[in-house]
């Protein structure tokens, strides 16, 4: 594990983003670069496709659930 050299203006939007998205400050700097990182690998998906790409990796069920 290491450490990495951010501005404070950046980790103050992870402190906010981390408390919307229920995250350890840690977790969602990881997810952003993750996703940043994945992104880049893949120029031709959008987020979402991303994500549910991600998601089948993980063996997740991403259907859609209708409420009514």
């Amino acid at each position: 594990m290491g450490i990495v050299k951010i501005s404070d203006e950046l980790h103050e939007e992870i402190r906010k983003a981390s408390a919307v998205m229920v995250r350890s400050i840690n977790a969602q700097a990881e997810y952003w670069m993750k996703m940043g990182m994945l992104a880049e690998a893949n120029p031709s998906m959008s987020f979402t496709q991303i994500v549910n790409e991600e998601m089948k990796r993980a063996n997740v069920e991403t259907r859609q659930i209708v409420g009514g």
